[in-house]
């Protein structure tokens, strides 16, 4: 399993969560990401979630 990163933020820049998520590839954290974020009402805002080498998975500005 890799560790993955998702961050939200708000419009003036404050995060609105950091969370870590585990899965097996970057399609399966970006399937959770998307998850993680509709819990929280979060799908518009903008976030992001990272691969353990740094790569974006999930991004929207």
């Amino acid at each position: 399993m890799k560790t993955y990163f998702l961050t939200v933020f708000s419009q003036k820049g404050e995060n609105l969560l950091d969370d870590t998520i585990e899965a097996q590839n970057d399609e399966e954290a970006s399937k959770i990401g998307k998850e993680r974020l509709a819990e929280h009402g979060y799908e518009e805002s903008t976030h992001r979630c990272v691969s353990p080498d740094g790569r974006l998975v999930l991004f929207h500005r």
